[in-house]
């Protein structure tokens, strides 16, 4: 009985040290970004691009964030080995002042959880508009 255990146990053993080398693994472009000053009420949406260079397919269950001001959009689908992936980060541009903030990101990884980060400062003012031409048709 000792015999099949000690067997099992090595088996059990080396099949996961082996899986361990087969887990995808991110490799981002930027890990932050920085919005520099940008005019309240703005666009607030960034995108971290991202690859998979592991050897298997990258599944990311969850993202979270530090506070309810910043909305991640994570991909549906798995990433497979080799191809690109997006996460969307939506940061509410009507709060005037500097930003720095954590997004989480959960997967199959062979690091589970991977920290990227945005940050930036909104300007008290707003975006100025447009001025009409009095070319357009828009009058």
């Amino acid at each position: 009985m000792r015999v099949v255990a000690t067997f099992a146990l090595i088996l059990f053993v080396g099949l996961s040290s082996f899986a361990q080398g087969e887990k995808p693994q991110f490799k981002f472009e930027k890990e932050t970004i920085n919005y520099g000053k940008i005019y309240l009420g703005s666009n607030g949406v960034r995108v971290f691009e991202f690859t998979n260079i592991g050897k298997s397919p990258l599944i990311i269950t969850r993202i979270q964030t530090s506070c309810d001001c910043t909305v991640p959009k994570r991909p549906n689908e798995p990433i497979m080995p080799g191809e690109k992936g997006k996460i969307e980060v939506a940061y509410d541009t009507k709060k005037p002042g500097g930003f720095s903030k954590a997004i989480t990101i959960y997967s199959n990884a062979k690091n589970p959880r991977k920290m990227i980060k945005i940050r930036g400062y909104v300007e008290r003012v707003s975006a100025p508009e447009k001025k009409k031409s009095m070319l357009s048709d828009d009058n």
